[in-house]
């Protein structure tokens, strides 16, 4: 059963890695890997040198860690909040409808957003109805452009964390709660003694295996929604290797820049990996 898996994994992901090679070499489509010259470390010395190269992956951190930290809290606050509802249709309604965007692909959202985030788009419409504010570029101006990109990945993804705190509240141990009403515990008194303490060891799980993507900033939505304007504040380290390659034919280069950002995702994995089984006892062997 394991086989068909292990084979489309060995195909798709190990054999392509042969063309790492490319980092080290000035690659030519005419030459071929075999061919083309070796170069050693220059491209990645022309990467630690290029300061656009420093601010893409400043950019990127920004981006990841900023979507991280909100991507734990406000899942666990809105699982918190909605543990509380007692009516069940009320609830499960509520769960479906925070649930449904992450469905959808960015390609779609990203075409939703630039229509409702134009300068005459809906929402500049309704704030200069209500607040007769000017249209904010929200796609145009950096500081917007990066508000745009966090926010909108964690409306995305915040109900499909919210599952995986639900699931954690529904292996707490009722009788804990039972004994804190024979107690005289409040409601709240219940949720900061028992249910936050029940819900901190996912909490650190999914926190400190989350570093793994400190340098994934999701490319499916920053190039479906960025643009030229933005660069400075909006390019990652992806959109700028699918650039490099794609648009300028700079394979080696882009290579380089790409391996370095795995290497570094792959230190980070093992960090947070060991972080997990040291403070959560989370293990996968």
């Amino acid at each position: 059963m394991v086989l068909p898996a292990v084979i489309s994994v060995f195909i798709f992901s190990y054999i392509p890695m042969g063309g790492i090679v490319m980092a080290f070499q000035d690659y030519t489509a005419a030459l071929g890997i075999t061919g083309s010259p070796f170069v050693g470390l220059k491209h990645f010395r022309y990467m630690f040198e290029n300061d656009y190269f420093l601010k893409i992956t400043l950019n990127t951190v920004i981006f990841a860690c900023s979507k991280i930290v909100l991507n734990l809290f406000i899942p666990f606050i809105f699982a918190l909040l909605l543990n509380e509802v007692r009516n069940m249709a009320y609830k499960r309604s509520i769960q479906t409808l925070v649930y449904l965007p992450h469905f959808l692909s960015w390609v779609t959202l990203g075409g939703i957003l630039i229509d409702l985030l134009a300068q005459t788009g809906i929402i500049n419409q309704l704030l200069t109805a209500l607040f007769g504010t000017k249209p904010i570029f929200f796609l145009g101006d950096g500081t917007w452009f990066r508000l745009t990109i966090i926010f909108s990945d964690v409306w995305k993804e915040f109900g499909f964390n919210t599952i995986l705190f639900l699931a954690a509240l529904a292996g707490i141990n009722p009788a804990l709660y039972e004994a804190a009403e024979v107690d005289g515990a409040s409601r709240i008194k219940q949720t900061l003694h028992i249910t936050i303490p029940s819900l901190t060891p996912i909490l650190i799980v999914i926190a400190t295996l989350a570093l793994g993507n400190v340098l994934n900033a999701n490319f499916d939505q920053v190039f479906n929604l960025y643009s030229p304007m933005v660069y400075q504040q909006g390019d990652i380290i992806d959109t700028f290797v699918y650039r490099e390659a794609m648009l300028s034919g700079q394979f080696s280069f882009a290579t380089a820049v790409s391996l370095f950002k795995s290497l570094i995702s792959l230190v980070l994995i093992i960090v947070s990996y060991r972080l997990a089984s040291k403070y959560a006892g989370y293990r996968i062997f």
